[in-house]
């Protein structure tokens, strides 16, 4: 798969694109995707998307704007596995905020060389968010150019979208989230050095490198921790700020694997959530908090045990 920074191409030949933000890349972005592949095939043309990077309400209103899904680069790893040919990384600042939606189908046709066009049914794009389906179609038809819309995807009577993915996430039900994205909920990252206080505690954990300082979850989960090399290893995780620990801190993933003493500093770990164990709560003190966590181990073994 190529990725291009910007709205540009060395290439010329055209293509079937698609625009979106593709946060979580759950089953409604699939379904587009996978029609986006289905046209091309039958048109013999490569694939191209378009992203936004940051969000574009992270540019507008950062201090509201929604918690990120997935990183960047666990969405360029969604569409790699998808057979996408070609993503392009599209810096959103006030330039290209300030641009017409016009403009910006031109450029869609004229710098990326775009033959056939798939949007969601609800997406808007230009300034001001003046461009919609009707508008890409009508400049298509003057402009010998393609445009089709995909139609939402439901499930049990609910869109499947972002926003409830996120809001399944908040509440910890993590079921109807694997419902939403056809896949186990992960979080991928680094691992790093931490304050070593778990190893203190008596379970030491993986500390993984958050990207983003506002998770779209918190609490205490039956987790599998993926290691290149290494295989599926079961543990339980803590994602939060740490309230015994800390005043006012940062969120933190730790991972602690079971009976696993090998060094991973600076490997990537993928982290499945499996299962929420309980919120996060401040304890009394220290000794209290170990014996929660011991608890919390014993649950998620039994957990395992029960679901093999």
């Amino acid at each position: 798969m190529q990725i291009l920074r910007g709205l540009y191409t060395p290439d010329t030949s055209p293509v079937a694109l698609t625009i979106g933000n593709f946060d979580g890349v759950h089953l409604g972005h699939q379904a587009l995707l996978n029609q986006l592949k289905a046209a091309a095939q039958a048109r013999g043309l490569p694939t191209a998307v378009v992203i936004f990077e940051p969000h574009p309400l992270e540019f507008f209103t950062p201090q509201t704007a929604p918690v990120r899904l997935s990183s960047l680069r666990e969405k360029l790893v969604c569409f790699s596995q998808m057979g996408i040919d070609r993503v392009h990384i599209c810096r959103f600042n006030a330039r290209f905020a300030g641009m017409t939606a016009s403009d910006f189908i031109d450029t869609l046709q004229q710098k990326l060389c775009a033959k056939y066009v798939l949007i969601g049914d609800d997406f808007r794009f230009g300034s001001g968010r003046k461009g919609d389906f009707a508008m890409l179609e009508k400049i298509a038809r003057k402009q010998d150019f393609e445009v089709a819309a995909v139609q939402s995807v439901m499930h049990d009577g609910v869109r499947i979208s972002s926003t409830a993915v996120r809001a399944s996430l908040a509440a910890g039900q993590l079921r109807r989230v694997h419902d939403y994205l056809g896949r186990t909920y992960s979080i991928t990252g680094r691992v790093v050095h931490g304050d070593s206080v778990g190893r203190q505690l008596g379970y030491p954990t993986a500390n993984i490198q958050l990207k983003h300082k506002r998770p779209p979850l918190s609490g205490i989960f039956v987790v599998e921790a993926h290691v290149e090399g290494m295989g599926i290893l079961q543990g339980v995780a803590s994602l939060g700020i740490r309230p015994t620990l800390k005043h006012d801190g940062n969120p933190v993933l730790e991972v602690h694997i079971f009976e696993f003493k090998q060094d991973i500093y600076g490997k990537t770990l993928r982290v499945e959530f499996l299962q929420k164990c309980r919120d996060e709560q401040k304890f009394s003190g220290i000794s209290s908090l170990i014996r929660q966590i011991a608890l919390d181990v014993e649950n998620a073994k039994k957990w395992f045990e029960q679901h093999e």
